[in-house]
């Protein structure tokens, strides 16, 4: 998962990605011929006291390391660019993934898991392209040029090399083995508890109203506790880890010097000059800071992987919505709407909550749905602007099947005015033009009228430019309302749907918007999801749902005659005297 992500966002980067490993390279050569250097300068130059000598190739250092530097600093940025454009190209494609998910796929992944994937995986993943640029290029190179130019510096103590490299790598390889099944339990304990903090944030209120802070406290610091046991596991192998490689550096170290020193002022095979022995012992260094570095890439790499596969598992999930593939944009009968022998059937449910369903709204009327509650209504509604896939059976808008539509020509038919309304972080005018972005602001004030909402805007700091909260939770839930209303009727639609949109309006309120509402959306076709009789009876077709079945069709007068469910209905809500 983790390679085949990397190869598919870092292609558009490979010619920076070229130069890094060139830049890297070349400050590799240029770190390895620096111990060679200082070492003719002590053999050669402060042997023989040649002051001219030491001046050359100290020179000559000089020029190396400065070479050395602008190598780092050149490749660094180049990495930083790479990682970087593939880390903003990555979370561009998950957030364009998530929005072509259907209600279906969000439920499944958890909104809290999918912020998690986009931000805090990306970064894990971003993070490792960036350390393998600047440290999983420079180690091998490192550590393998370190450990020939340590052979052909000093043969006879190249055994030391041979038994430090293999106990440092057998270090590094039990602790990477038992550090990957827990960073994938830590990710997994941090969408734990984004979800429950995000619950908590959302449902503040509920919580406060039913006197559960203890409980909930309680519950985030069970989610917190593990998280943070998962961390201390993971930062026990990090404190065990370094320690260690540093004992084999340190053991590798005094070793080279026991044994190097007895054979600086020997003759014959195996003498080694002090010059020789400085730099072997740098050179081990590199080798053995090279496979330090592997190791912590090692450390980075597993998870990585796991954020990988989690980002792969969005990456792979079609939206269950499936765009046609030569879809259509064009609505012969604008403003029509209709349901042929339609059945939904929510995936793992053993009933359908729709089956059977048919009707047609023609442009200009006001068709109704009333039902008890889980009788399927807000499932209907939601069928229309194919928020939801119907099982079996069609659903057409303006005389085009939404399966064979194009989404956004399809929306562009529609006003939605959802169940619970949600406003964005901006201005009431922001969230206004929402609806349509080129609406001037005497169109706004006329929806507003339309929708009531006059009134308290006009009261509001600002007007138009009054501060709207994340979520509207600045204002109350009729103004939030409201302002949704009128939010779907600046849109100009052919279809305006009202999911229960009048639940938190007063009945003189309610009776005003809908005598406002009359004449200016005559040719528009009003569905309209309502619990309040008094808000339907007028309304030209009223369907009556009760279990998943349309048991009812007609106007109020026709289904008090012939609808027992419906007569139910109002008779609990207006009386039987009022009923009658």
């Amino acid at each position: 998962m983790l390679v085949s992500l990397l190869r598919t966002h870092l292609r558009p980067y490979r010619i920076l990605l070229a130069g890094v490993l060139v830049l890297q390279l070349v400050q590799v050569m240029a770190s390895l011929y620096l111990p060679n250097l200082n070492a003719n300068i002590i053999d050669t130059g402060v042997a023989r006291g040649d002051t001219g000598y030491i001046w050359r190739t100290g020179g000559l250092m000089l020029g190396v390391s400065v070479l050395q530097g602008a190598c780092t600093v050149w490749a660094t940025w180049l990495a930083a660019r790479s990682a970087l454009g593939a880390g903003r190209d990555l979370r561009a494609r998950i957030f364009r993934r998530v929005g072509d998910f259907s209600e279906r796929e969000v439920s499944v992944f958890g909104a809290g898991s999918l912020i998690t994937r986009t931000t805090n995986d990306v970064q894990q993943v971003q993070m490792l392209v960036l350390m393998s640029c600047t440290m999983l290029v420079t180690a091998p190179l490192l550590a393998v040029g370190g450990v020939v130019m340590a052979v052909t510096r000093a043969p006879s103590l190249s055994w030391l090399i041979a038994v430090a490299v293999p106990v440092l790598i057998v270090v590094v390889g039990l602790t990477v083995r038992r550090m990957v099944p827990l960073f994938r339990a830590f990710q997994e304990r941090l969408d734990s508890i984004n979800r429950v903090l995000r619950e908590q944030l959302t449902g503040i209120r509920v919580v406060r109203a039913f006197v559960r802070e203890e409980v909930e406290t309680e519950r985030f610091e069970r989610a917190n506790w593990d998280i943070s046991r998962v961390g201390e596991r993971v930062g026990q192998l990090f404190v065990f880890l370094f320690p260690a490689t540093m004992l084999v550096l340190d053991v590798t170290m005094v070793g080279v010097i026991w044994f190097g020193g007895h054979r600086v002022g020997q003759t014959g095979p195996g003498h080694v000059d002090v010059g020789t022995l400085v730099a072997f012992m740098t050179y081990l260094m590199q080798i053995l800071m090279g496979i330090v570095m592997a190791s912590f890439m090692t450390m980075m790499i597993p998870r990585a992987a796991v954020c990988a596969e989690r980002i792969s598992e969005v990456l792979a999930t079609d939206p269950s919505l499936a765009v046609d593939a030569d879809p259509v944009s064009d609505f012969p009968r604008s403003g029509e709407v209709e349901m042929r022998h339609v059945r939904m059937t929510y995936p793992g449910a053993e009933e359908s909550a729709l089956d059977g369903i048919s009707f047609t709204a023609r442009p200009g009327q006001t068709v109704a749905v009333v039902g008890s509650t889980g009788s399927g209504k807000t499932t209907l509604i939601n069928l229309i602007p194919r928020l939801l896939e119907a099982s079996a059976g069609a659903v057409l808008v303006g005389g085009t099947d939404v399966r064979r539509a194009e989404p956004e020509a399809l929306w562009s038919q529609l006003g939605l005015v959802p169940q619970k309304p949600f406003l964005f972080a901006g201005t009431v005018a922001s969230n206004l033009r929402l609806g349509r972005e080129e609406a001037t602001d005497e169109e706004l004030w006329q929806a507003l009228d339309l929708a009531q909402a006059r009134d308290f805007v006009d009261e509001m700091d600002g007007g138009l430019d009054a501060p709207i909260a994340q979520g509207g939770t600045n204002v109350s839930g009729g103004q939030r309302q409201r302002l949704a209303i009128a939010r779907a009727l600046v849109r100009r639609p052919a279809i305006l749907i009202f999911d229960d949109s009048f639940s938190a309006l007063d009945v003189s309120t309610d009776a005003r918007l809908r005598e406002a509402m009359g004449p200016a959306t005559a040719g528009i076709t009003k569905v309209i999801v309502a619990q309040r009789v008094s808000t339907i009876t007028e309304a030209d077709q009223i369907l009556v749902l009760d279990g998943g079945h349309l048991v009812g069709s007609g106007t109020h007068t026709e289904l008090l005659a012939t609808c027992a469910v419906y007569r139910e209905i109002v008779t609990s809500q207006l009386g039987a005297e009022a009923a009658a």
